[in-house]
């Protein structure tokens, strides 16, 4: 299924990661409209990109996590999230549940089950 009019938006401050969730993306057809690696960044691209969907790291390069980011760009655009995370703090976890996302995969997750998730995605 082509995907063309699904804008992604992908904030993770590991190359390796970042490059992964492109090449991902891309393979179903997604526009990769912006990368991001701090959560300042993430802010500023979303509001001014507006994508449709941001798979969203937790822990970034900046003071500004991937929840705080989250929380301010969901202030401006309606966005559906994806927290990619390795982080298993109780207290991260009650804090993503405040907000508005679609789908929480911890890391390492298997890449099959990220690829299911968005070959079946529709905003």
């Amino acid at each position: 299924m082509i995907r063309d009019n699904v804008a992604v938006l992908i904030v993770e401050d590991d190359l390796l990661q970042s490059l992964l969730l492109q090449k991902l993306s891309l393979s179903l057809g997604y526009v990769v409209v912006g990368k991001a690696e701090t959560g300042q960044e993430a802010i500023d691209l979303a509001t001014n990109l507006k994508p449709d969907l941001i798979m969203m790291d937790i822990m970034l390069a900046d003071d500004i996590d991937g929840i705080e980011a989250a929380i301010e760009i969901q202030k401006v655009i309606d966005v559906d999230l994806v927290y990619l995370s390795a982080n298993k703090d109780k207290n991260i976890l009650k804090r993503v549940s405040e907000t508005n996302y679609r789908e929480f995969f911890r890391k390492p997750f298997a890449i099959e089950l990220l690829k299911d998730f968005l070959g079946q995605y529709v905003r």
